[in-house]
This record gives C-alpha cells, sequence and structure tokens, in this order.
C-alpha cells in the first residue's frame, strides 16, 4: 500500500521560512514526478512545484514561487522536500504532496495517482 506522509507545515510570519517534507512508502518513486500541490479554502488546487530526477532531471514551478520555494528530492529515503522562503500570507494552504505511477512528465493535479493528507501553512502578515 502506497503512503505519502507530509510534515513540516504549520504558522509562520510573513517572510519566514518553512521546510516541508513527504516520506513516501510502498513503492519507489525515484524515476517518477513527485510534487507538491496546494488548496486554499474556496479555491481549487493548484500545482506549486515538481521534480524528476530520471535521465537529467526536470524541474518546474509555479510562477507565484518562483525564487522563493525550492524542491528537492533525496531518492535514497524515498522523500520530497520543498523550501518555502519569503512566505506570503496568500501562501496560506493546505499543502499536499504526490506522486505519479509513471515517469511521464506532467504538472497536472489529474496526472498524479498518489497524494498525501495534506499539510496546513498559515502565513499571518
Amino acid at each position: 500500500q502506497v503512503q505519502l506522509v507530509e510534515s513540516g507545515g504549520g504558522l509562520v510570519q510573513a517572510g519566514g521560512s518553512l521546510r516541508l517534507s513527504c516520506a513516501a512508502s510502498g513503492r519507489t518513486f525515484s524515476r517518477y514526478p513527485m510534487g507538491w500541490f496546494r488548496q486554499a479554502p474556496g479555491k481549487e488546487r493548484e500545482f506549486v512545484a515538481a521534480a524528476i530526477t530520471l535521465g537529467g532531471g526536470i524541474i518546474e514551478y509555479a510562477d507565484f514561487v518562483k525564487g522563493r520555494f525550492t524542491i528537492s528530492r533525496d531518492n535514497a529515503k524515498n522523500t520530497v522536500y520543498l523550501q518555502m522562503n519569503s512566505l506570503k500570507p496568500e501562501d496560506s494552504a493546505v499543502y499536499y504532496c504526490a506522486a505519479r505511477r509513471d515517469s511521464s512528465w506532467s504538472i497536472s493535479s489529474y496526472d498524479y495517482a498518489y497524494w498525501g493528507q495534506g499539510t496546513q501553512v498559515t502565513v499571518s502578515s
């Protein structure tokens, strides 16, 4: 049984930092894209960042996090991270880790088969 377990969310002041972690079990995702999505109250789930290390590797970010967030992976630990710096109140949301079941690249949430339970990030002004 595949499980993705996020950790690291919390309450932080604007301008602060948080580091999210997502540990996967039940399957090795080293060859598949893993990413982060977020959903704020009343809004649709949106893409934040994704990465695959297969071949030359691909990393992609949503425009609204470029220069502030960094995604990284530790394939030996089957874990993906999201370092979030310069946080803004509009970054407040539930952040979800997700993984694809094959190596095809995508940033659409519909193409990700496995999801974590989510971790709340709240940024106060």
